[in-house]
């Protein structure tokens, strides 16, 4: 399942705050904010996706993410390389490195960030 761009965007919210009920997600919120309708609409959608559930306190509800951050972001990823990269991932690092225009510095980052992950799995 995937969650649409308005979706995504209130999630990002719950990841940030972890757990929160509908008048701290219309807080965090920018103006001009969403209808608190437009919102318990995106909550139920979500729930019913299976990456949004919620405690009961009285009539209140405290929603949570039920998928991380990370977990998400690394599903779409994979997707990404399997679809537009023929599931190669050095033709998606090859245009990652050429297309975003990464100054050298970055590039130096990424490059250790590689050889620890070749270290790691010499180990």
């Amino acid at each position: 399942m995937k969650l649409s761009k308005s979706e995504e965007q209130l999630m990002q919210y719950l990841w940030k705050l972890e757990k929160s009920f509908m008048k701290d997600l219309l807080e965090i919120y920018p103006e001009p904010k969403p209808a608190v309708t437009t919102i318990a609409t995106l909550l139920k959608r979500m729930t019913d996706k299976g990456f949004v559930a919620y405690k009961l306190y009285g009539k209140s509800r405290e929603y949570y993410p039920l998928i991380k951050k990370k977990d998400y972001f690394s599903k779409h990823v994979h997707h990404l390389i399997k679809n537009f990269f023929n599931n190669s991932t050095s033709q998606f690092a090859s245009f990652f490195t050429e297309e975003t225009e990464m100054s050298e510095e970055e590039l130096k980052d990424l490059r250790k960030l590689i050889d620890q992950q070749i270290e790691k799995k010499k180990s």
